[in-house]
């Protein structure tokens, strides 16, 4: 099972505030520990939607607005491959986060499932094993 925790941006990350020593030194062996466990398939941290663009569409045309950009976004992400849902759990549970107090809603980190090809039980049989060979092809080679 694919996963993505995803680090929602708060006003620091949105400044462009890098993180301080002692985030990143957790982070990192946060980062470490997964890449032990064999389950990191990807993980960065975004740049500020300030420098970012969103895609829309008026009157059936393109339409690209650049940021900044208000409501809920994204400050980064990890992508994991799990066995299950508990494992991903158990993830969820490790992030270190020394900025984080009590009751804090800024600085929230969201998990969530990716569909796999065998969610797709309406889909014809070729299309889901064209779906998986894909996945396959794209799998990092050990």
């Amino acid at each position: 099972m694919r996963v993505m925790m995803i680090v929602k941006a708060n006003a620091d990350s949105e400044a462009g505030v890098m993180p301080s020593g002692e985030m990143i030194e957790a982070m990192g062996a946060f980062n470490n520990d997964l890449i032990a466990a064999g389950v990191l398939l990807d993980g960065a941290g975004l740049h500020p939607s300030a420098k970012g663009a969103r895609l829309n569409y008026r009157d059936g045309q393109p339409v690209i607005t650049e940021g900044p950009f208000s409501g809920d976004l994204i400050a980064g992400y990890w992508l994991l491959q799990v066995k299950d849902w508990d494992e991903a759990l158990d993830w969820l549970r490790k992030v270190p986060r020394p900025d984080f107090k009590d009751g804090d809603v800024e600085n929230l980190i969201e998990l969530r499932r990716f569909f796999e090809p065998e969610d797709f039980t309406e889909a014809p049989p070729e299309i889901v094993a064209q779906e998986q060979a894909w996945r396959e092809d794209q799998a990092p080679k050990a």
